[in-house]
């Protein structure tokens, strides 16, 4: 992984926000942790032995953490949950193999749950082992809660789903797998079809009754907090803005606008993505009062607070999960993306198992005079044979000329298109793209990549098969200029503050609303969560008008959530802003709120 958390720059961008933990709250490391862990445990017990239950989230290294455990409680017993119980790996193959399929990226989601994979007799003769322990016992391995003992400690080892690509990435296997050379588009399939399905779930069900959360990020010894302070500190999260831990990486086509404009790792040769918003995948760092921080997935929050972060309307549409994606596209300096089209509703449903399709926008933050977008299919284009011409490039000889093809759109900062899922459709050389989308994000179906090569030296997938039954050959050159070019209705416009609706098309469940304003402007999540990007200015911040939270300051470029819970508030220059003018976008769920007028 590129630069996962990098340091804070010069010009505002924060690399490292964090949401505070409740006041009185303790972080404890290393040594302190585990002497914590053990003294609850052994008030707990009483009389008995100390038992301390980990379960952990698959990609963790049970063999560091045991080592940890055994070099500073060298009285327990540490038990191996996974070597003891857990189902023989090739039955665990053969029980997923429909999900994981035979393409290298794509699976189907799976409903599988935690005790599948588990012999549970043997869970049942660990328990009344359990019960006549003679020495203090710690019970670890992912599926470790399912161990119940009323006297149990009960800790839960999370890790955030980019630290474990990164770990796939330098070699780690998948969860009791020894696939440590494999493809990591492979790796990667399973787990975002089978096991981190399998532990959200898994973990969701626990959440009310561990003791303690014990942070694994790190290589070395992680943060140990309470699962009161844990618990706390989400609902406080509900309560008021926040932005989740961004990250960024490189890729063939990315360009230099964020390693120049929010200062990363200059020795990276470029940086493609930024994910700003992508719960499932970010983190969220927690902070106590004393300044230490720990790093926790952010879906952590999505799972335990829905109703509060999505609202009511949002959650029963969606279920426990966040609908809406922000994340940033750079060529700036780099290359056209991959021409690709996403899958309709009714196909993602049918052959992935997902609920919903990666419908998407690009929002120009940036770009150079040269910059296009590739948009929908010429007028007149026969479909056979751009089919074939897409089949027969390929072979690596016969390029595939997208420009005889595609529609190739001019833009210019602030342009906002709007892409359907079935649009053929990719960004140019030369832009600084926001994309505003749904949350799916990895059913893209390359159709062709330029004759390039990953930057691991391995051609990319092209899904041409997928691709095909999925263009929409009517969004043409006069359907796309009328449907999704300069879709820019002006709401209000009064001194000093205009609002416009900028999209998203009509077949896509996203409302985006862009406020221009000089001092400030007023804002109410109507009950469904809003996603926000300050597209234009330095700085603001974000208030209430209650003062129901601290104010919250944002800069240029960075994006952040306003939970369904908080209501009203207003997004205004602060003090120290020394642009003259502002805009947000902000999207939230059509049918939930201001999407209903």
């Amino acid at each position: 992984m590129a630069n996962k958390i990098p340091a804070p720059g010069q010009n505002g961008y924060d690399k490292l926000p964090s949401i505070s933990l409740p006041a009185g709250s303790e972080m404890w490391t290393g040594i302190e942790a585990w002497a914590e862990i053990d003294r609850t445990a052994a008030l707990r017990a009483g009389i008995d032995p100390p038992l301390v239950i980990i379960d952990c989230y698959p990609g963790v290294d049970l063999s560091a953490l045991t080592g940890e455990i055994t070099a500073t409680l060298p009285e327990y017993n540490v038990v191996d949950m996974e070597q003891l119980a857990a189902l023989p790996s090739a039955v665990i193959d053969a029980m997923i193999a429909r999900n994981l399929t035979d393409d290298r990226v794509f699976g189907v989601m799976s409903h599988a749950t935690i005790d599948e994979f588990y012999d549970s007799e043997r869970i049942g003769d660990l328990v009344r082992q359990l019960d006549l322990r003679q020495v203090p016992t710690v019970v670890i391995g992912w599926g470790a809660a399912q161990v119940r003992t009323s006297d149990a400690i009960v800790v839960l080892a999370d890790m955030p789903r980019w630290e474990i690509q990164r770990r796939l990435r330098a070699g780690a296997p998948n969860w009791r797998c020894t696939n440590f050379d494999e493809d990591i588009l492979r790796k990667y399939k399973r787990g975002f079809f089978v096991e981190w399905r399998v532990a959200d779930r898994h973990k969701r069900t626990i959440f009310d009754r561990i003791d303690f959360l014990l942070d694994t990020t790190s290589p070395t010894a992680g943060n140990v907090v309470t699962g009161d302070a844990f618990r706390g500190a989400l609902k406080l999260a509900t309560q008021g803005p926040f932005r989740v831990v961004p990250f960024f990486d490189p890729g063939v086509w990315g360009g230099q606008w964020m390693k120049d404009r929010l200062e990363l790792d200059p020795a990276q040769e470029n940086y493609a993505w930024g994910f700003d918003c992508v719960p499932e995948e970010n983190s969220l760092l927690l902070q106590a009062p004393d300044g230490q921080r720990m790093e926790i997935p952010a879906i952590d929050l999505v799972l335990a607070q829905p109703r509060e972060l999505l609202g009511e309307k949002t959650f029963a549409r969606f279920g426990a999960e966040f609908p809406i994606r922000f994340d940033f596209l750079d060529t700036m300096g780099g290359g056209e993306l991959s021409l690709q089209v996403h899958p309709l509703t009714d196909y993602i449903q049918d052959t992935f198992g997902m609920n919903y399709t990666q419908d998407e926008s690009y929002y120009l933050l940036d770009c150079d005079d040269d910059a296009v977008v590739y948009l929908g299919v010429k007028t007149g284009v026969d479909p056979h044979q751009m089919v074939a011409a897409l089949h027969e490039a390929t072979d690596g000889q016969h390029p595939f000329p997208a420009e005889e093809y595609i529609n190739m759109f001019p833009v210019k900062k602030h342009d906002h298109f709007l892409i359907p899922a079935g649009t053929v459709h990719c960004s140019g050389a030369n832009s600084m793209v926001l994309e505003i989308s749904a949350t799916p994000f990895i059913f893209t179906f390359k159709l062709w990549d330029w004759g390039r090569v990953g930057t691991d030296g391995i051609p990319r997938p092209i899904n041409i098969e997928h691709g095909e039954r999925n263009i929409q050959w009517d969004r043409n050159t006069e359907w796309v200029t009328d449907n999704l070019v300069g879709q820019v209705d002006v709401l209000s416009d009064v001194p000093g503050l205009r609002e416009e609706r900028t999209g998203l098309h009509e077949l896509e469940f996203i409302e985006v609303r862009r406020h221009w304003f000089t001092t400030e402007a007023g804002h109410d999540t109507h009950g469904t969560v809003n996603v926000l990007n300050l597209v234009e200015g330095d700085e603001v911040e974000i208030v209430s008008p209650s003062g129901a939270f601290v104010p919250f300051v944002v800069h240029y470029a960075e994006t952040f959530i306003v939970p369904a819970a908080v209501g009203p508030y207003i997004v205004r220059r602060t003090p120290g802003s020394k642009s003259e003018t502002f805009a947000t976008v902000k999207a939230s769920v059509r049918g939930t709120s201001f999407g209903d007028d």
